[in-house]
Order: structure tokens, then sequence, then C-alpha cells
């Protein structure tokens, strides 16, 4: 689902997803295809579609079961209306989805001289020398800075063994787990350790994660930890946090 473009001495192969630019030598380009990711989600929506009308006949038929009202009101359409709508509105569904995943998908361009992650209809870019490793965390792309500070994570689907061969091709350093794992301590309000102020932006960052549109809040605190000098990563809906140079 994900596809991988190479520009070499400023010519795009053809069927690479982006081109090179002007005067752009040795950049390696990944970024999920808009297309596929979305007829993926469509077909998602008009599969689950069909399987909502199968599953409100079968209610209809029990003699109780929840959500019979509804289940009555579909099946009293009649064909072929029945089947298009549930199709129909699957479909939609499905693109929804797929705009809203499109838009969260990540673009990764690397080359000898810097690293460009894109997401959201934003871009953040880090040279050479702000990198020190390169780390796949689960379905997460971390870059780590020379200090073992962490300075970008993103969920990532693009395909891990491609990544990681375009990053060492180009001279980066890359683990296959975080080396700091071992490191982080399970936050809990009011624990010892932190720096002064990273508590409560742990507190807003554990609210704002329980939101259903609390993702930009959690990113911008993430931000704000960082700058105080906390790592956090996220596990199983805990948060998990280590200072870069301090013992666990």
């Amino acid at each position: 689902m994900a596809d991988t473009g190479r520009i070499g001495s400023g010519q795009g192969r053809a069927g690479d997803l982006v081109k090179g630019e002007p005067g752009s030598h040795g950049v390696a380009v990944f970024k999920e295809s808009a297309w596929v990711l979305t007829l993926f989600c469509v077909a998602g929506g008009v599969v689950v579609g069909g399987l909502v009308t199968l599953l409100a006949e079968w209610l209809v038929r029990l003699s109780w079961a929840p959500l019979q009202g509804p289940a009555r009101l579909l099946t009293s359409v009649p064909e072929p209306w029945q089947s298009v709508g549930s199709v129909g509105v699957g479909a939609g569904l499905g693109l929804m989805v797929g705009v809203v995943a499109v838009h969260e998908s990540l673009s990764v361009r690397v080359s000898a001289d810097r690293v460009v992650l894109g997401i959201r209809d934003s871009s953040q870019e880090f040279g050479r020398d702000r990198v020190g490793l390169v780390v796949r965390d689960g379905k997460q792309l971390v870059l780590l800075g020379p200090d073992g500070m962490e300075i970008a994570r993103e969920k990532c689907g693009l395909p891990w063994t491609r990544l990681a061969a375009a990053f060492a091709a180009h001279g980066y350093r890359w683990a296959d787990e975080d080396p700091y794992r071992d490191e982080f301590r399970r936050w809990v309000p009011g624990m010892p350790g932190l720096p002064d102020g990273a508590d409560a932006l742990l507190r807003a960052r554990a609210a704002a994660r329980e939101k259903d549109a609390g993702a930009d809040d959690a990113r911008e605190l993430r931000g704000e930890l960082s700058r105080l000098g906390v790592v956090v990563r996220d596990e199983k809906g805990r948060q998990y946090w280590r200072i870069p140079g301090q013992s666990s």
C-alpha cells in the first residue's frame, strides 16, 4: 500500500510518487498512495454496508434482540434500494475514513543532508547534524538527537525494510527498537523526578488523549515536554517518560 520513489541525477523514474526538484540528487521519497489508501477504505465501507444488511435480516428473525427497530426499518426498504442504499452509505463512510487516513498519513524524504517528515499538510525538516539515530518503535518512526533526546515521533504505515535501507544508504544510524526503552518510567500524577511544570503538562496531555479531538493538543503538549527535556511515549493508554542522561 506504500510506495517509494528514489531520485538520482535529477530524474525520477516512471511511476515515482514524487519527482525530483531541479538539482536534487540521491533523495529517497516514501509516501503512501492516496488513491490506494482511499480505495481500500471505500472497499471496506462497501463490505461493512453489505454486512449491516445481513445483520439486520438476522436480527428481525430473532424473538428478541437489541436494535430490532432500526433493523426492521432497514429491511422494510424494498430491493434493490435496500442493497444500493446500504452499499452507498458504506462507501460514503469509507470515503470519509479514507480522506482522514490520507490526511494523517506520513511521508518521508531522506537525503544525505536532511530528513523531512510530512503529515497533516505540514512538514518538519531535520538537518543531518540533528539526527543521531532513527528508530522503529512499534508502529512509530522516531528520530533521536545525538544526545538521545527525541526530536520526532510519528505513526508510520510505510514499508519498514525499505525505510531502514534508505536511511542506512544515506549514512544514518538505524535501530529496529528503541535503545532507551528500559529508561522509560510510567507516569502517575505527582511522581518525583520530573522538571518543574512537567507533571502539569502530563496531566493536561492525559486529559487531551481521552478526547476524540485531542490529538493535536496531545502533540502540542509533547512538544512542550520536549522543551523541558522530557521524552514521552504512549503504550496501551498509558504515558511513559524519560529524561536523556538521567538513569532510571
